[in-house]
């Protein structure tokens, strides 16, 4: 009898621990529920490594602006550009994975700058946790105005006809200008010298001169001198021509290499440990603002394509921009320590 009687007590035991179990793991799930649910709550910070101005900037500010509306909460960016991306990335590394601060980082200051400063031991994926996309840009291949080359195919024969000696521009040591450029090199087999400015302005103005021979370009970074007419573009680096210049044609119908595919992504991101259900309203907010016609049309003045991927994608994104620029700059030999 007394071995009947303990079965039906052991069970009765083991259902109340399970109730208990069921009751605390609810209990904890909550907090988590209900902090997506009442996001934000305060105002939220987007940090951003560009300069007041600059494209991803002005990108950045339209989207703060409608985040604002739709969250009841004052969204504040903040410009803390130079260092090539570690004077926003070394600070922001000290917030709150919680979501009140996000980054806005290109896909160079990601995938290139880890192999450019080794000795940094700069890991994005140890760091930040991906949360949305706000664009991508493709890039043109400019000269100024008053260059003979018509062409990429006259570009590359230059450049065979006299190696080393052809100049090329960009806005910093491994930028998508420069690593565009070193693309071209290896496609087209030629040697070019490289030629950094520090300054967008700087860069086009030395273009539009002459004071180097080509550089790569955005619209949203070349409209004033091209407006003016002192630059020109012969080519976009992409697989297919851009509505907002119709005229102007791929590298491969310009006679140059036909994989040449330059383009660069721009990304929010959190400090590492940021909660997914947080993380995934955030995510599904920017893409609400960017896929906005209102949104798109100012966009779309600039070629800044818009793309909603998820964190998942976005990181499938930078680890194949990773992987190919690691190869650009190890061919090249390109350090910055």
């Amino acid at each position: 009898m007394p071995h009947r009687l303990r079965a039906p007590c052991a069970r009765r035991a083991f259902l109340a621990q399970c109730a208990a179990a069921a009751t605390l793991a609810g209990v904890a799930l909550q907090p988590m529920a209900h902090a997506a649910d009442a996001y934000p709550s305060k105002p939220v910070t987007l940090v951003t490594s560009f300069s007041v101005g600059s494209g991803p900037d002005t990108v950045l500010r339209l989207v703060a602006d409608r985040l604002g509306k739709a969250w009841g909460q004052r969204v504040v960016v903040e410009n803390r550009p130079g260092g090539a991306g570690f004077i926003a990335i070394d600070s922001f590394k000290r917030s709150a994975p919680d979501g009140y601060s996000l980054l806005q980082l290109d896909s160079e200051q990601l995938a290139a700058l880890p192999h450019l400063y080794k000795s940094r031991q700069y890991d994005p994926d140890k760091v930040f946790d991906p949360v949305a996309t706000l664009f991508i840009t493709p890039f043109l291949v400019s000269v100024s105005a008053q260059s003979p080359w018509k062409s990429v195919s006259d570009l590359v024969a230059a450049a065979k006809a006299k190696p080393g000696q052809v100049t090329y521009g960009s806005w910093g040591i491994g930028s998508p200008g420069h690593l565009g450029g070193i693309a071209l090199e290896n496609e087209a087999n030629v040697s070019m010298q490289h030629v950094p400015y520090k300054e967008v302005g700087q860069l086009y103005a030395a273009v539009s001169t002459q004071e180097v021979n080509w550089s790569m370009a955005t619209i949203a970074s070349s409209q004033g001198p091209y407006q003016a007419g002192k630059l020109r573009y012969i080519a976009v680096a992409a697989p297919k021509r851009i509505p907002q210049m119709p005229d102007v044609p791929t590298v491969a119908e310009s006679g140059g290499p036909a994989s040449l595919d330059v383009n660069s992504f721009v990304v929010l991101l959190a400090p590492k440990g940021l909660p997914a259900t947080i993380r995934d309203k955030i995510n599904a907010d920017v893409a609400k603002v960017v896929a906005d016609p209102e949104i798109k049309k100012r966009l779309d003045t600039f070629a800044f394509q818009t793309i909603s991927w998820s964190p998942d994608e976005i990181h499938r994104q930078v680890a194949a921009k990773s992987k190919t620029y690691q190869g650009l700059i190890q061919k090249a030999n390109v350090t910055l320590e």
